[in-house]
């Protein structure tokens, strides 16, 4: 089953976290995802750009409409998110537990209960 894991964050959090240690943080989740990625159960990890760089984008009258985001109001944002693709939801819960900053922030973990890959020809091609 596929899950996807969050961890949220915001800028001040990033802000306060000491400059000399961002390069071992760093270390440490790409050892997390390397890790992940040999056993097959890591799809794809991704950053996210901070909260005051997303945009919200409707269609009026068949026009796109876009407007500076989030679209909703809080202090945290999704910082990153992570597909997995495991055995168990308890396998998936270990691995979110073994993410590296788990021991500080939670890592919100969802089920993906439907899935249409991009890779994948439509019904009608």
């Amino acid at each position: 089953m596929k899950y996807v894991a969050m961890i949220y964050g915001n800028q001040a959090k990033w802000d306060a976290f000491p400059a000399e240690e961002w390069p071992a943080a760093i270390a440490a989740q790409e050892a997390f995802n390397t890790r992940y990625r040999e056993t097959g159960e890591l799809i794809g990890a991704y950053g996210l750009a901070d909260a005051a760089a997303a945009q919200l984008v409707r269609r009026a009258q068949g026009v796109p409409v876009v407007t500076d985001g989030p679209y909703l109001e809080t202090k945290e944002y999704v910082a990153s998110f992570y597909l997995l693709d495991c055995e168990s939801l308890e396998r998936a819960q270990r691995i979110a537990a073994d993410m590296p900053f788990a021991d500080v922030e939670p890592v919100e973990l969802w089920p993906i209960l439907h899935e249409s890959p991009a890779d994948e020809p439509s019904a009608g091609a």
